[in-house]
């Protein structure tokens, strides 16, 4: 493989023999009203203004991306001020939102166009298998608190959306390599036509990342080497849009030592994606969508376990304006088949299993006066443990002027049982530690949310919400053999604001804040020794700066600064951390320069004694575009 890796860095060298375009974009571009105006579609499932959302939204634009100087797609997702993530090693991470952050985090809902990338096998999301090409996406769509109604169970305290660009917004031809103390990598892409109605790309990744380390600077096994190929065709006749898109990736670590009999070898993950999507929109106004995508992810991993998913799934949506009203409603059936080979620590009795799950939702918005809109929707979702969930939401939206927007919605949301909730052993063949509950249910939260919205002339921008969850049958476990349980039950409660002020065209400057205060509690009857904290390990509070300047006509300076409270157990100390992005343009090249954690290393996850420390890196990248 990394004989593999050296050949494709080389091979990039070659692809950029073609005459490129790299183009900066003048933050006077687009004016904060104008991102203001920028259409989102993970609130109500419809195109609708970013300003009048009902919802805790914050979108990461594809300059955002750009100008960050990130190479991953978790990085990347640092930009959004309501997520929590948190790096546990060189290439997995922890991410979240509202709480409950852990590498297993299971109540945020992650979409890549419209493919869930969640395994069933625990409802999270394996990071470390996740990767996009970072020049193609379009905007990402951060959803912070539920989206049941529209996405359904484990759209709990979030959705993540990442939607890359059609096929003909990517015409051009794109190469990059990049080079950093803990990172090297490449990447190309070439886009053309299909007939006069269609267009493609296709492209091609391939990254090494360098050991993360110990406190003492001991060297962690985590080194990763990941490629991935993949394409996009888009077609349009008439009324009809036609989208048929795929990857294939690999990635492996190095071998990660031997302890007594046991050899741990490699991490070794894989996996292989096709969805296509149709939609048509109609005379009358109306639209309708049907999606369909199969997915493939094979992991061998010795020390956990070692799962082979297979994921089919298809999604009919379908939108019908009467007036002022507007009607949304549809349906879907996802089948999941698993094998699940034993590791030292971890197993899964049956060793296979097959499960479906199905689900019919329908959404209503009325315009009660010109000021008001109210939503009301329900979802029925049924799954193979608990049967039918239910999962209504009202929200009420106020346009209090043309410049501000107040909003409250009212919610029920779940996280239904996945295997390792019901089916779990550790440590197999008997799991005489840990046991899956036969019992375990739905772990429910009722949420009210109040949030504002506000543009203050054209240089300054505001977001602020407030939340509130009421948690019942959390998941908890009881005294060895520890029965995966419901014995935790509590609240939630906490603020997320940012806001964005551009004293001058060429300057723009961001920041964000979040707090979460969390008092749960074991119910009347749980033997469970460790409790709540088990849930996972947040901070109180958050926060981020961000500036970005355009620097002439072809230089740019982003600079951000982000602190994370401590983390209370495992305690891991709050840290401060100031990451430089510089980049020159000029009409066929983009030269950039990141350096991140400037003011040195800090840990981010996990206990004292085996936690990696990440240090100061920095990353020059060169990048052709035509």
């Amino acid at each position: 493989m990394l004989n593999w890796l050296r050949n494709a860095l080389s091979l990039a060298g070659l692809m950029v023999a073609g005459t490129v375009t790299a183009q900066g974009l003048d933050l006077a571009d687009l004016s904060l009203e104008e991102l203001g105006d920028i259409s989102v579609t993970s609130v109500s499932g419809r195109s609708e203004p970013l300003s009048t959302a009902a919802a805790s939204i914050y979108v990461i634009s594809d300059e955002d991306i750009r100008r960050s100087g990130a190479t991953t797609l978790p990085e990347v997702l640092r930009l959004a001020p309501n997520l929590l993530v948190a790096r546990v090693d060189i290439a997995q991470y922890a991410i979240s939102a509202r709480g409950f952050n852990s590498a297993i985090a299971n109540k945020l809902l992650v979409l890549i166009d419209g493919r869930t990338v969640y395994t069933p096998l625990f409802s999270g999301v394996f990071w470390d298998m996740q990767d996009v090409m970072l020049e193609d996406i379009e905007r990402i769509e951060v959803i912070s608190g539920p989206g049941a109604t529209l996405w359904g169970t484990n759209a709990v305290n979030g959705v993540v959306n990442i939607i890359t660009r059609r096929a003909e917004a990517t015409q051009s031809t794109v190469a990059l390599v990049a080079a950093g103390s803990r990172e090297i990598a490449t990447a190309a892409r070439y886009g053309g036509a299909l007939g006069e109605s269609g267009w493609f790309r296709v492209y091609g990744k391939a990254a090494r990342l360098e050991n993360s380390e110990r406190a003492d600077g001991t060297p962690v096994r985590d080194d990763w080497v990941r490629a991935q190929v993949g394409f996009r065709a888009d077609l349009t006749r008439g009324q009809d849009k036609f989208t048929l898109q795929g990857d294939v990736y690999s990635g492996q670590s190095e071998h990660r030592g031997v302890a007594g009999p046991f050899d741990f070898d490699r991490l070794e993950v894989s996996g292989a994606n096709l969805l296509a999507r149709w939609t048509r929109r109609f005379a009358n106004g109306s639209d309708v969508s049907v999606q369909s995508y199969f997915d493939h992810t094979d992991r061998d991993d010795f020390a956990l376990f070692s799962p082979e998913v297979d994921l089919f799934d298809v999604q009919i949506q379908h939108a019908v304006p009467f007036g002022s009203h507007k009607l949304l409603w549809g349906g879907g059936y996802r089948r999941g088949r698993d094998d699940v080979d034993d590791g030292l620590l971890v197993g899964f009795r049956p060793q296979s299993k097959e499960l479906d799950w199905a689900n019919l939702f329908v959404q209503t918005e009325f315009a009660l006066g010109d000021p008001l809109d109210l939503t009301l929707g329900i979802k029925f979702e049924e799954n193979d443990y608990t049967g039918t969930e239910t999962l209504p939401s009202v929200r009420l939206g106020w346009r209090a002027s043309p410049a501000q927007f107040l909003w409250t919605g009212l919610s029920r949301a779940v996280r239904a049982p996945s295997r390792l909730d019901r089916e779990f052993v550790f440590p197999p063949p008997t799991g005489f530690v840990i046991l899956g509950g036969p019992n375990f249910v739905s772990e429910v939260a009722d949420i009210a949310e109040l949030g504002y919205r506000a543009q203050v002339g054209s240089r300054f921008s505001l977001s602020a919400t407030a939340f509130h969850y009421r948690w019942d049958k959390l998941r908890s476990g009881q005294l060895p053999p520890a029965l995966i349980q419901n014995m935790i039950d509590g609240n939630a409660y906490g603020v997320e604001t940012w806001a964005t002020w551009q004293p001058v065209d060429r300057w723009r400057l961001s920041a964000g804040l979040t707090r979460l205060t969390q008092d749960l509690a074991l119910k009347p009857g749980s033997t469970d020794p460790v409790g709540p904290s088990a849930l996972g390990n947040d901070p109180d509070h958050q926060w981020m700066l961000r500036s970005s300047h355009n620097i002439g006509q072809r230089h740019e300076l982003d600079i951000m600064l982000r602190h994370v409270d401590e983390l209370p157990e495992p305690h891991v100390p709050a840290y401060t951390a100031v990451d430089v992005n510089y980049a020159w343009h000029s009409d066929h090249l983009v030269l950039s320069l990141s350096v991140q954690n400037v003011f040195g290393s800090h840990p981010e996850s996990g206990g004292a004694e085996n936690r990696s420390e990440y240090p100061r890196g920095a990353y020059l990248k060169l990048q052709w575009s035509q």
